[in-house]
């Protein structure tokens, strides 16, 4: 068994345990407010050594905590090719966020994530895949704008930072930062 597929020790599941306290709390505070949900479509690109920019799909739910502040309990799919095409990487990042809204239009914030991540290495490689849990930081916002009482456009942008990553392949470190655009529908509720 190697070091990516080892069980969570006591420190991680720490560190999960609170990131699920975390995201419970969030989503509470998020559904006791009027609250939204958006789907959304989008596109992912790795800063470093990656392929060209990648679909990729997410689900968002929000809340108002203030008029000013606003929470985000996010999932979304994303999957991106490294090195030439020998790694493929799927994740599903699952984030809390906090935005201020300096005009109703206009939010602006970040937060933390989750990021359950498979690293499926190409078949003529003698190399197992493996799947890790990371956990990363980001900042971001966006710009919405209405279309009637209970539904809007939604236009999002996001840096993710994460720590580098090892990989079987040359080099043996890569940095796993990446940045996300996306067009949703905001449905309120």
């Amino acid at each position: 068994m190697n070091a990516g597929t080892k069980s969570i020790g006591l420190n991680g599941r720490v560190i999960l345990g609170s990131i699920v306290f975390l995201l419970m709390l969030v989503f509470g505070v998020a559904m006791t407010q009027a609250g939204e949900i958006v789907p959304s479509v989008g596109l992912t690109k790795a800063t470093n050594g990656g392929a060209d920019a990648q679909g990729y799909t997410g689900l968002a739910f929000r809340g108002s905590l203030t008029p000013l502040f606003m929470t985000e309990l996010g999932i979304a799919y994303r999957s991106e090719s490294r090195f030439n095409d020998q790694l493929h990487v799927r994740q599903w990042p699952v984030t809390a966020s906090l935005y201020a809204r300096p005009v109703s239009a206009l939010y602006l914030g970040g937060g933390v994530g989750w990021y359950h991540t498979t690293y499926d290495y190409s078949s003529t490689l003698p190399i197992s895949d493996e799947t890790r849990q990371q956990f990363g930081v980001h900042l971001g916002g966006g710009l919405q704008v209405p279309l009637g009482s209970s539904l809007g456009i939604d236009l999002n942008g996001r840096y993710v930072m994460m720590r580098d990553q090892q990989s079987h392949l040359i080099p043996e470190n890569f940095n796993p930062d990446f940045w996300t655009t996306s067009l949703g529908l905001a449905f309120k509720f």
